[in-house]
């Protein structure tokens, strides 16, 4: 297993180890540069059983998420660059690769656990990772920060379009 410093990849890691599934942990400290453009790695090429290979980008989020203003659940942002740098992977790897966005939810309470399939115990934290194709993802986002340059879905699209990982492997 690589040494990941972000607990949510992680997890989500050793949920592909002890689950046996093939998969390449990708080095991020390396940039690529495909036509004089710099892409933003993601995180792991995830060989499936049936079905295309998938080019993992984890999301890390906390489950519920907690504000001021009380508990918010289902965070989905990502950076607008994370999207357009996953279509390009897809485009460099070619047939037979589908760019996927794993949320990995840090579940705060273990009770949280039933309104998900894959839940994984990692360092004695349980974790939920669910996925949706990044395509998808882009289709149906909406700009959340201009500032940050993030966007959105909302959260009963989310919930519609979103699977368990193990769906995609």
């Amino acid at each position: 297993m690589a040494n990941r410093q972000v607990r949510y990849e992680a997890a989500f890691e050793d949920f592909l180890r002890t689950s046996g599934v093939p998969y390449v942990a990708v080095d991020e400290a390396k940039k690529a540069l495909f036509a004089d453009a710099a892409l933003k790695s993601f995180d792991f090429v995830v060989y499936a059983a049936d079905g295309p290979n998938l080019l993992v980008d984890v999301k890390g989020r906390k489950f519920p998420y907690l504000t001021r203003s009380g508990r918010r659940y289902w965070e989905n942002w990502v950076e607008q660059t994370d999207l357009n740098d996953l279509a390009r992977w897809e485009d460099v790897f070619g047939r037979g690769f589908q760019a996927v966005l794993v949320f990995a939810y840090l579940l705060g309470d273990p009770a949280e656990a039933a309104k998900f399939t894959d839940v994984h115990l990692f360092r004695q934290n349980f974790y939920s990772f669910v996925a949706v194709p990044a395509e998808l993802y882009a289709r149906h986002a909406r700009l959340r920060s201009p500032a940050w340059q993030t966007v959105s879905m909302p959260t009963a699209l989310f919930r519609e379009l979103l699977a368990p990982v193990s769906s995609y492997l």
